[in-house]
């Protein structure tokens, strides 16, 4: 369906022909942008030349994913505006502003807890009409701005009775420890069971039940710096657990809340663990060069504050954005570094509670992917096999995905037959939880044996892994 318009949409046009793409590929882009979110979109080389020489508006998803297509192919964001879309059903830009001001970055953020809430119970409408709108630059200005001023002034706020329902909230310190307990919890399950666990997607509705009100309640400057770390804190987790079950873009958007969150906070260790994780999206993503850069924010403003420990932990994720840049050099670096800030971890450090999974066995098992994606499967053996010393029911997800890296590593050393049975265990473990990062590594394991798909042990494989790709993540 499409609605008529006054006359050409000479903008949609333009920005087409700057970007390079065809009527014919730009209907196939969206098509297949549809297709990723589960749309079955039927549009030709006529409907672009519809909505371009006759200003036909296409209704639903279809704008966005049009601004997505566009903005893949030019690598940044494209608004609605400068396609000439302005008018089409909303789906706003939420989540991707970084606020100087406080007041501002409260109302960016609780926006978008409201907005993720609205999508859920429309059956994930707003982020089927953002899919694909994953694009790295849109990380630029929030790191930049937070290695400028990596903390607010102050954050102290007297709230109006006319900002919510009702007398606003005095918010104090047991208030913040409540969002504290939460995130904890959900650390706990969506290790053990997957970012797509039922447990798991109770954080977003934790965040616009909970921590909105607060956020826009009155607080003093102490209650209100413990309050934004907390937020920041579930609002990482939120898009953590996004990321895992391949909601990018809605990744994406919490990770540039949380950081702000944690400016507002001043605490700067979480901010660059947000980084981190912003560094290892944007490599998942194929982003290495970005993901190098991300890495070395976290870094750059934590040196002398963060713990060893942390310190380490930054170090591993900027190794791992190396290795997917193809730089050996630098990931051999960066891997030395890491470890041997590790080495000078002490059981009395005072390490934030949020990282609490790292320890030797999470470096070894982040280095082994370093070395996968270096192509070296005699150091992918050795790292996976310290990662794999110790598996442990707390971290379920993490020991599925050792696994899959163990078996490309057999596979690559000419061990066909290990390299199968590693991948049966990785998919019995896989049907355990849900998360579609550990189903995409076992597709990958997947394509790399379809050259002996007719050995009986990598077709027992296909056959027990079937339910698993079948089922939605």
């Amino acid at each position: 369906m499409s609605r008529e318009q006054r006359g050409p949409n000479e903008k949609l046009g333009a920005v087409l022909a700057l970007a390079g793409i065809s009527n014919a590929g730009l209907a196939r882009r969206v098509n297949d942008l549809g297709a990723q979110r589960g749309l079955t979109l039927r549009y030709d080389k006529t409907s672009v030349a519809r909505w371009v020489s006759k200003g036909m508006v296409p209704q639903g998803a279809a704008p966005h994913l049009i601004a997505a297509a566009i903005g893949q192919k030019l690598g940044r964001p494209v608004p609605l505006h400068e396609i000439g879309l302005a008018d089409a059903d909303p789906a706003p830009e939420v989540g991707l502003a970084f606020p100087r001001d406080v007041g501002q970055a409260v109302r960016s953020a609780t926006e978008l807890y409201r907005l993720d809430l609205a999508g859920r119970r429309a059956g994930g409408g707003i982020w089927q009409s953002l899919a694909g709108s994953f694009a790295v630059s849109a990380y630029a200005t929030p790191a930049s701005r937070w290695l400028i001023t990596p903390a607010d002034s102050s954050v102290a706020r007297e709230a109006s009775p006319a900002e919510g329902s009702g007398a606003p909230l005095k918010v104090g310190h047991s208030d913040v420890q409540k969002l504290r307990e939460a995130a904890e919890d959900a650390r706990r399950w969506d290790s053990k069971y997957g970012g797509g666990d039922w447990r798991s997607s109770m954080v977003p509705e934790c965040l616009r039940v909970e921590a909105a009100p607060l956020l826009l309640g009155s607080y003093s400057d102490e209650v209100g710096r413990a309050l934004f770390g907390a937020s920041a804190e579930l609002t990482r987790l939120a898009g953590w657990m996004a990321f895992d079950t391949g909601q990018q873009e809605a990744a994406q958007r919490y990770y540039i809340q949380a950081l702000r969150l944690a400016r507002a906070a001043a605490d700067v260790p979480l901010g660059g663990y947000v980084l981190a994780s912003m560094s290892l999206q944007a490599t998942y993503r194929g982003f290495g060069d970005e993901g190098v850069d991300l890495a070395q924010a976290a870094l750059e403003r934590n040196r002398g504050l963060a713990t060893a420990r942390t310190m380490s932990f930054f170090r591993l994720v900027e190794a791992r954005a190396h290795a997917r840049a193809n730089d050996a050099v630098a990931a051999g670096a960066a891997l030395k570094a890491a470890e041997s800030w590790l080495e000078r971890a002490r059981p009395g450090d005072s390490d934030p509670s949020w990282l609490g999974f790292y320890s030797y066995d999470r470096f070894a098992a982040d280095a082994a992917e370093c070395y996968r994606d270096l192509k070296a499967p005699r150091q992918v053996r050795r790292f996976t096999e310290q990662a794999l010393s110790k598996p442990t029911e707390e971290f379920v997800r993490s020991h599925g995905l050792r696994l899959v890296v163990s078996a490309v590593a057999e596979l690559e050393s000419g061990n066909l037959d290990a390299a199968c049975e590693q991948g049966v265990r990785a998919v019995e473990v896989a049907g355990r939880i849900s998360s579609a990062r550990t189903t995409e590594y076992v597709k990958d394991l997947l394509h790399r044996l379809e050259p002996y798909g007719d050995e009986p042990r990598v077709v027992e494989l296909r056959e027990r892994a079937r339910p698993l790709l079948v089922t939605p993540a």
